[in-house]
């Protein structure tokens, strides 16, 4: 099923976070996206600790930059961000959250 047929169909993130998981089935692209996601909590945590707001501008740099690396080269898919941005980021925390928790294998 075309990603434009499912954006039509999609409705809420309960129905979108399966969709998402399934885009990010290759093990090597879900490590990516874990690694630019703990990146970008250091940059923040860096940017506070450091009173430089300056480092928040690499959070995107940082985690889009992993994640779009794992899904070109490994995963061979187009992002979700590209047609659901805010859906696919919320999906990325709890896709961390569900790693972290052990809940998805890492």
């Amino acid at each position: 099923m075309s990603s434009e047929t499912r954006s039509a169909r999609i409705a809420s993130f309960a129905e979108f976070y399966p969709y998402y998981l399934g885009e990010h089935s290759n093990l090597i692209c879900r490590r990516l996206h874990f690694i630019g996601s703990t990146g970008v909590l250091a940059l923040l945590g860096w940017a506070i600790y450091s009173g430089n707001p300056w480092w928040l501008l690499g959070m995107p740099l940082m985690g889009y930059g992993f994640a779009w690396v794992g899904h070109f080269f490994f995963e061979k898919n187009r992002p979700a961000t590209f047609t659901y941005p805010l859906w696919s980021l919320i999906g990325d925390w709890v896709m961390y959250k569900d790693i972290l928790t052990g809940k998805i294998r890492f």
